[in-house]
């Protein structure tokens, strides 16, 4: 999954993060959050 459809897909749900698997990054651990202004941040694992 991309960052753009994990950011899809946690706003559909109505959370605040998303746990995923970053196909952009070679399957690395990555989760997606909403940050209090209002845009978005991203965690990735190091490989």
């Amino acid at each position: 999954m991309s960052v753009e459809e994990a950011i899809l897909q946690m706003n559909l749900l109505g959370h605040t993060f998303f746990a995923f698997r970053n196909e952009d990054a070679g399957g690395a651990f990555a989760v997606v959050y909403q940050r209090r202004e209002g845009d978005y941040g991203l965690i990735e694992d190091t490989q």
